[in-house]
């Protein structure tokens, strides 16, 4: 119960002692809102790397054409010097 209030924002506050099932609920429910937050966390990480996984590999791309382009425009710079 405490840790809740203090989840609420209530500082210092004087909680009376729960009984063993409503303290049993509580936690159960504190808890389980945890897992539920965790997961969600661990997802939304999952997404971002993959989303930085995608990126970097399209910037590896582009670069590699852009390498491959100037590559070509070289030969091509080459071969009308050579006209």
């Amino acid at each position: 119960m405490r840790a809740k209030m203090r989840l609420m924002g209530f500082r210092g506050a004087a909680v009376k002692p729960l009984n063993e099932e409503a303290a049993a609920e509580l936690g159960a429910e504190l808890l389980g809102e945890a897992i539920v937050f965790g997961v969600g966390g661990f997802c939304l990480y999952l997404e971002y790397a993959r989303q930085a996984g995608q990126s970097r590999r399209k910037e590896e791309e582009h670069a590699a054409e852009l390498q491959e382009l100037s590559q070509g425009l070289r030969r091509l710079q080459e071969e009308l010097r050579a006209l």
